[in-house]
């Protein structure tokens, strides 16, 4: 019997851009097909996969999702993708560890309900199952708010779960398992990197990629992380309304009296930059983030030289600076003690450094006192700098504690976590590169999806229309191409040793870059901005300031001062970062817009070299409230990211395609006259006709067969599996039939084999009853040794042991009808025939021998056999005979002796 196995690497198919044309109204009635497929709402729940939908419509889709949503299944299959639905609550048994190896332990877990879980199955399988394992990918996609974090972190829980190893690793005389060490990451690097914005109370202000490493085994063996663009600015200019990152809230709450007072931080002292204080949430937890610190080896020292930084930070937020009334003069500055005393550097220089421009002329320096503006961006530089620098080495101090040797491991699974597609009123760098980074994600779904499938089609010679689709290359050339390109046009700004003007900056985008339709600009705005046409939507960009954010100055004076510091930390870390970049003073080299282009290229190298998984995160409502379902906002998302348009193409395409190797042994590459192809389209055309007459034409719609695979819609699948489903149903009812004839005829040969043996005993009992004088008169030969010690029963009134040669039941009994004898068995065969056969304890004890001479009348009990019995079988036919007789029934055979137990 040959089974079929299929592949489902369905290549769904994403249409770029949002729609922008009119929707119909939602609750609008709808006709022929879709009403037909509304009218029976209780069953829309029960389409696990939208590709099954029918019609696809955004509306149908939509109705799929609510109603999965309105009974609290949160993960739904769009063909390769997996839809995940934020419940904005704990769903606690829907992560337990009982459902992870419930997914894990599965023949197929794709049979089991949608669950993250089956994308990080299907993954770690795909490593462990090849010959050549291939490294696997995790993207996570969605808008902020959709559950990308948390996404991750349950796929991390997952991989620490099913690929532990059984080995440890060895730190500060302590001994943890290394997938401890890698859950014990996340929960420094969200308080660190993580903030409450208006969209999610636990939103990732940088992305970061981690590799899980493992080794041939496919076990656990350590990690690493990877991280882009965090946004530091944050740090000092935390937008209205939303929070600045959760590790400076987590010291407020959870400090002790005497930290406090380390910290110079009394009860109900303000910083500026702290807005929101008041406002608690769960990811406030500073014993957690602690107790994690301790967990990757950071210990008490380190600890309290990283929180003296940060309460740094937070005092310089309350530095405040006044104009002079003579411009030739410092400004005036407000107590900034507490701020030098934490960050261990003189106060004088802080004040000095803050106050004072160093400019070069030639080989001499000049000193000028700033303005006011200038002294504020002076001190927020230093603040960003600082945090930015201490979150790398945090990053670098987890990646030394979690990662593995490269000898030890071989292949990863990589989790990316990237922050979601942004628009917000106000706009600028950090939002553009964080709108570049999606924008690169979804070209790298549309290349390995959409593309690939359309080049599989034309190798395997398909008939197919191919589909039209617009991805989105026009607007990453407008970001980032060459030679001309906003990044280029901004970079170039950025170099130029002069102050920038945003109207010039404009008019030259707007020269440079007119024949592009991804970009615009409106001509009647007061702010200069430019407008980008993303794939998700149009995003307007401010102008203002962007030249200097991408320029990152640091003021060489100021990492001078950080150098000098006694915190030992931070000391260290400026002196490293001087060491690395030893030229890199005054204005950055490095502007960034280009260091985050190359990092994020370098993980689209990364991405394109593993098997990526796709999971798109949805948020249902904008206010973060739990099982809330708003339809408008989940249709802008599903346009946004192209999924009823993925779902519509997988479903009408062939999602679903099947190696001809599969169905037959014969090899692909010695079937050079097609009779492979041929034999697999007979066995198809004969499944369809079997079913159901259909034309040719029918048959093309619903499979194809290729040069080396064949493809399958969904309905042919179904199809086949019903096919397959009959027919072993059938092999199984002519197996059944078989066993239970072949068990019967067994079953009677061996109760006939077991009465012919009994009569056999029977017979040759009879045959050797005589009276007890002629056993004690009878000579007894001598025995050899070993015969005598394996074979032998020794009864109490006759010295000589009586010897059974391999007799099952031949035992010698006293000459008295009825008597109280005490039997000794010796050797081990003996012991067993004794047990066997006439279930005897194993422990000496006192028998009742009852002869039957008065009711058959006997003249004598059993005598020693004269002769031997040799009998071969594989397992012993007596197990069928009846050893334990009813003494009321006409007993035969060997069991007309019985011998019942006396107490």
């Amino acid at each position: 019997m040959n089974y079929i196995q299929f592949e489902y690497c369905g290549a769904p198919v994403q249409i770029h851009g949002r729609v922008h044309s009119p929707h119909p109204s939602l609750n609008d009635s709808l006709e022929g097909e879709l009403q037909d497929f509304l009218t029976d709402e209780d069953q829309l729940h029960t389409y696990d996969d939208l590709t099954k939908v029918n019609p696809v419509t955004p509306t149908t889709v939509l109705k799929c999702l609510q109603a999965r949503y309105s009974v609290k299944v949160f993960y739904t299959h769009a063909g390769c993708t997996l839809v995940a639905l934020n419940p904005f609550q704990p769903i606690p048994d829907l992560y337990s560890l009982d459902v992870m190896k419930e997914y894990h332990c599965a023949p197929q877990p794709k049979e089991f309900k949608p669950h993250i879980f089956i994308v990080a199955e299907e993954a770690y399988r795909n490593v462990r199952g090849q010959l050549e394992p291939v490294n696997q990918s995790l993207v996570v996609s969605g808008e902020s708010g959709a559950g990308k974090t948390w996404t991750s972190r349950c796929l991390m829980k997952y991989y620490a779960t099913v690929a532990a190893s059984s080995s440890v690793v060895k730190s500060q005389n302590t001994v943890e398992r290394i997938e401890r060490r890698v859950l014990d990451s996340n929960p420094i690097m969200e308080a660190f990197g993580n903030a409450c914005t208006l969209r999610n109370n636990n939103s990732s202000r940088f992305g970061k990629y981690i590799q899980l490493q493992l080794d041939r085994c496919q076990l656990l063996v350590g990690a690493s992380v990877q991280t882009y663009l965090l946004e530091k600015t944050r740090v000092a200019c935390p937008p209205d309304n939303e929070r600045n990152f959760h590790i400076f809230y987590q010291m407020m709450k959870g400090a002790t009296d005497e930290q406090r007072k380390e910290w110079k931080m009394p009860r109900g002292q303000r910083f500026t930059w702290l807005p929101k204080s008041e406002k608690t949430l769960e990811e406030d937890c500073f014993h957690e983030t602690v107790e994690a610190m301790v967990h990757l080896g950071i210990n008490a020292e380190r600890q309290r030289q990283i929180f003296r930084i940060l309460a740094g930070i937070l005092q310089l937020g309350n530095v405040n600076f006044s104009s002079s009334a003579d411009e030739s003069q410092l400004c005036n500055l407000d107590e900034q003690s507490k701020a030098a005393e934490l960050l261990c550097v003189p106060a004088e220089e802080l004040q000095t450094c803050l106050r004072v421009r160093t400019l070069k002329a030639g080989k001499q320096s000049v000193l000028k006192p700033c303005p006011q503006a200038e002294c504020s961006m002076r001190r927020d530089c230093l603040a960003k700098v600082i945090y930015a620098q201490l979150f790398e080495w945090l990053v670098t101090f987890i990646n030394n504690s979690i990662c593995a040797d490269e000898s030890m491991w071989c292949n990863f699974i990589g989790v990316l976590d990237v922050y979601g597609f942004e628009c917000f009123h106000i706009n600028n760098l950090e939002q553009l590169c964080i709108n570049y980074a999606n924008e690169k994600l979804q070209q790298h779904f549309v290349a390995h999806y959409l593309r690939a499938q359309q080049e599989e089609y034309v190798s395997e010679g398909l008939q197919w229309s191919f589909v039209k689709y617009q991805d989105n290359q026009s607007c990453l050339d407008l970001i980032e191409g060459s030679p001309v390109s906003v990044f280029s046009l901004l970079n170039e700004e950025s170099r130029l040793n002069r102050v920038s003007d945003t109207k010039t900056f404009r008019t030259r985008l707007e020269k440079e870059l007119c024949g592009n339709a991804n970009i615009s600009w409106d001509k009647f705005s007061k702010e200069p901005h430019f407008t980008v046409a993303h794939y998700a939507g149009k995003v307007n960009y401010q102008i203002q300031g962007m030249v200097e954010k991408n320029k990152d100055p640091v003021p060489p004076e100021l990492i001078s001062l950080l150098q000098k510091s006694d915190n030992p930390l931070l000391h260290q870390i400026f002196t490293d970062k001087e060491t690395e970049n030893p030229t890199n003073k005054g204005l950055s080299k490095v502007t960034v817009v280009s260091k985050f282009k190359n990092s994020l290229e370098s993980l689209m190298r990364i991405l394109h070299t593993t098997t990526p998984h796709y999971t798109r995160c949805i948020k249902p409502n904008p206010d973060c409230k739990p099982l809330t379902f708003q339809k408008e906002e989940v249709i802008m998302q599903l346009e946004a990211c192209g999924i009823v348009e993925t779902i519509h193409i997988s479903a009408a395409g062939f999602p679903i395609r099947a190696s001809l190797q599969f169905l037959f042994v014969l090899d692909v590459e010695t079937d050079s006259n097609g009779i492979l192809r041929q034999e697999v389209e007979k066995l198809l055309s004969v499944v369809l006709h079997k079913a159901f007459d259909l034309d040719s034409e029918k048959h093309n719609s619903w499979v194809h067969c290729g040069r080396t695979k064949v493809f399958l819609t969904q309905s042919m699948v179904n199809l086949l599996e019903d096919q397959r489903k009959k027919i072993l149903s059938r092999c199984a009812f002519s197996i059944q039939c078989c066993w239970l004839r072949y068990q019967q005829r067994r079953r009677h040969a061996r109760q006939q084999a077991a009465t012919l043996i009994q009569a056999l005993l029977k017979s040759l009992a009879e045959a050797e009853l005589d009276d007890a004088k002629d056993l004690v008169e009878e000579d007894v030969s001598a025995l050899n040794p070993v015969i005598r010690e394996r074979g032998s029963v020794q009864l109490a009134n006759i010295q000589e042991p009586v010897t059974v040669r391999g007799w099952p039941m031949g035992l010698a009994l006293a000459s008295a009808p009825s008597i109280t004898m005490s039997l000794t068995a010796t050797g081990f065969q003996k012991m067993m025939s004794v047990m066997a056969s006439l279930n005897l304890p194993s422990r000496r004890a006192e028998y009742k021998v009852e002869t039957n001479q008065y009711t058959k009348g006997l003249a004598s009990i059993r005598a020693q056999p004269k002769g031997s019995v040799k009998m071969h079988y594989q397992r012993s036919p007596l197990l069928y005979a009846d050893r334990q007789p009813d003494m009321k029934t006409d007993v035969t055979g060997f069991n007309e002796i019985l011998l019942e137990k006396t107490l």
